[in-house]
């Protein structure tokens, strides 16, 4: 099934530069499958990376207590009690299938001629294998995608795995500086568009968010300051200045713009979508926001109660002033209603915008990783900036990608207020913590899941719905029922896992 979609892609492309003039041969076999070519399984495989993401980060987002529910709709049992299943949540299938995807690239990119597509797959496939550690922790990766060869291929350590995405990350970059992009086939990067260096970029921002990741791991201090050295002496440096995002050329056509936008938007006729009633900011994020005086991040984030205006897109039904944004407390299953609460804001939904890219990666990420390297390791990385430069550029760029003025940020910035002054605040690391959690807002609810587990930090109120213990959350999903019918044996060497108590190897606190 999944050849037949590749050869679906190639044929939907092939019809726009015209036939060949031996399309009749007769002594071509009709009931032999032609192979798909690198750059159709690429393409394919990026657009099915973001729409696999837009319910994994929603599901990051609540975790992470950044969105909650509106009180339209019964309140959801699993999410917000904590009631999880191996049947549910299941992103395991979605992400092993899309990075199957891309090893297809990896293992005949050299055999069809177009060795430049390897390490954009090597790079993908090494975001999945974090996001798949991140969120169930032991998995297959040496064995996997070897088909008959390991029918049931054996779990690898999760930290192990963590490694050997380091490993692949650099080989990834070796063959990127090794094999230039063909220009007649740039088009099929529907991230960088056959921009090298800017793949390195990533890669290094990939692998700078895996190492810090670890960092409150005993023992692994002279491990992470040694690989962040060698990304500096690489010398491509981090992204920096825009996000990296996927847009295969998103269109009014329905299937054919972006999955956020048609999920919680509108349609493709601008008409909104039904869960454009679902998700709503919390109450905590809307109130730190208040407090510390970040209202302009706020107004960006978030749009007023009401709503968008259904005269003037990308602007708040009511006025924009601080007391007409109200979150929701976390888990909240009355009192709440779509007309009343804030919903997720300009910075990512506009009424008739449904070509913006989606967001793989932000730049403020980038730059509190770098200020949290800083500030942790000091003397020991070859970082050339201060942990505190490096918290003003990441500040910076998360109100750039808000669409927020950076003489905004700059004030936030000298504002004497902790968490966001970083010269004013008590901890630093918390503020490093805080400013990734927020930049990642709406973004990504995956990573901001990942920080708050890996960090504790801010602390988040507990969910109204769940009955239990104020400082108990869910710390990693089960491994799917498809998995334990199909890999069984493997699924239980790993023990009992309780989706509250059983932390990923980064989740020391």
């Amino acid at each position: 099934m999944k050849l037949k979609s590749y050869l679906l892609v190639a044929v939907s492309v092939l019809a726009f530069v015209g036939c060949k003039k031996d399309y009749l041969d007769v002594n071509t076999n009709p009931n032999q499958l032609t192979s798909a070519t690198p750059s159709f399984v690429l393409t394919g495989a990026l657009n099915t990376t973001t729409q696999n993401l837009v319910l994994a980060n929603e599901t990051g987002s609540y975790f992470a207590g950044q969105w909650t529910q509106s009180n339209s709709y019964i309140l959801s049992a699993t999410t917000f009690s904590y009631n999880i299943t191996n049947n549910d949540f299941n992103y395991w299938d979605g992400m092993y299938d899309n990075a199957q995807d891309y090893q297809y690239v990896i293992n005949n990119a050299d055999a069809s001629g177009q060795p430049y597509f390897k390490g954009p797959a090597k790079i993908m496939k090494a975001m999945l294998f974090q996001y798949i550690v991140d969120m169930y922790g032991n998995a297959p990766y040496t064995e996997a995608f070897k088909g008959t060869a390991a029918l049931a291929p054996k779990f690898d350590d999760q930290k192990a795995v963590y490694e050997g995405l380091i490993t692949l990350l650099d080989d990834g970059i070796k063959d990127l500086k090794a094999n230039a992009f063909s220009s007649s086939v740039a088009g099929a990067d529907f991230v960088f568009k056959g921009n090298t260096t800017s793949w390195i970029k990533f890669a290094n921002s990939l692998k700078l968010r895996i190492l810090m990741r670890q960092s409150k791991v005993a023992g692994r201090d002279a491990y992470i300051t040694a690989e962040i050295n060698k990304i500096v002496a690489e010398g491509s440096g981090f992204i920096t200045g825009a996000e990296v995002g996927v847009n295969p050329g998103y269109n009014p056509s329905a299937g054919q713009i972006n999955p956020f936008y048609d999920t919680y938007g509108y349609s493709e006729t601008n008409a909104r979508r039904a869960f454009n009633n679902w998700p709503r900011n919390t109450a905590f994020l809307i109130n730190t926001l208040k407090s510390t005086g970040d209202t302009t991040r706020m107004k960006r984030i978030a749009y007023a109660i009401g709503n968008e205006s259904t005269s003037t897109a990308g602007v708040s039904a009511k006025p924009e002033i601080a007391d007409n944004y109200v979150g929701v407390p976390l888990g909240s299953s009355s009192g709440y209603l779509p007309a009343v609460t804030s919903a997720p804001g300009p910075s990512v939904l506009v009424r008739g915008v449904y070509n913006k890219p989606m967001v793989l990666m932000t730049a403020a990420e980038v730059q509190l990783n770098l200020a949290e390297a800083k500030q942790r390791y000091g003397a020991s990385v070859t970082l050339t900036g201060t942990a505190q430069s490096y918290f003003d550029a990441g500040v910076t760029e998360s109100y750039r990608a808000l669409g927020a003025a950076s003489s905004d940020a700059a004030r936030l910035l000298t504002s004497g207020v902790d968490l966001v002054d970083f010269a004013a605040s008590t901890n630093k690391l918390n503020a490093i913590a805080y400013q990734k959690w927020l930049a990642l807002a709406n973004f990504n609810g995956l990573e901001a899941w990942s920080e708050y587990r890996k960090s504790g930090f801010p602390v988040t109120p507990q969910s109204i719905n769940y009955v239990g213990s104020a400082s108990t959350r869910p710390t990693r999903l089960f491994y799917p029922g498809t998995e334990l019918g199909s890999n069984g044996e493997n699924v239980k060497a790993q023990g009992t896992i309780d989706v509250l108590a059983t932390k990923i190897f980064w989740d020391v606190d």
